[in-house]
């Protein structure tokens, strides 16, 4: 299977990425924090530089996505994880543009190449979405420690967490998604069983996905 991991900033998705994926046997696909060069920018100057971070991170991820659809490991039936998906990009640019950090012309711009990618895109068969409240994710970033998070306010998190409740629901119409309450971290076999059980439950709906 081709499992894509979400959740908000903070939430835990990639100790779990990692985890899974060495539980299952799976291969692991991390989000480029450490390759980003727009990473530190965008947190310091959000307005200027909040077009250009969406845009790497779309192709980043559009590119990262393919290369998992096509991965050899994949292909000959074995699993995969990705940390993140490309689809929640898209709650952090329409959030953004809500904001009057990106304007309508970069948004329409962001819109349409995104339009023309997710055309080529193969939807996961399962999306795990780590489902933390705002305040648990801002205690969680707080305790790494990351010097670029560290002017995060928790409004921002809190616009982040209704982007990612609407983002979720609307991808139950495309793929099999399976809530986690992650408020507290769950047994990794647990979360493997979850998803196991998720996919024996819905064989014909991601029968018929895979053939979109």
């Amino acid at each position: 299977m081709f499992v894509g991991v979400v959740g908000l900033m903070g939430a835990g998705k990639t100790t779990l990425t990692r985890d899974l994926a060495k539980h299952m046997n799976y291969k692991a696909y991390f989000e480029p924090v450490e390759d980003n060069p727009y990473l530190e920018d965008f947190y310091q100057d959000m307005a200027r530089w909040t077009f250009p971070m969406q845009m790497f991170l779309m192709a980043h991820r559009y590119q990262q996505h393919q290369e998992i659809v096509w991965d050899p490991c994949h292909q000959n039936g074995g699993g995969v994880i990705q940390d993140q998906v490309i689809y929640g990009d898209t709650v952090f640019a329409k959030m953004h543009h809500e904001d009057g950090l990106m304007d309508d012309r970069d948004y329409t711009t962001y819109s349409s190449h995104f339009n023309v990618m997710r055309r080529f895109l193969q939807y996961p068969d399962i999306l795990l979405y780590l489902r933390v409240t705002p305040q648990q994710a801002y205690d969680r970033m707080a305790l790494r420690s990351r010097d670029c998070e560290s002017a995060v306010p928790l409004e921002y998190l809190e616009r982040l967490f209704e982007g990612y409740e609407k983002m979720v629901d609307e991808m139950k119409r495309y793929t099999v998604c399976v809530s986690l309450d992650w408020s507290t971290y769950l047994p990794i076999p647990d979360v493997a069983k979850a998803v196991e059980q998720a996919a024996v439950d819905n064989q014909d709906f991601l029968k018929s996905i895979r053939k979109i």
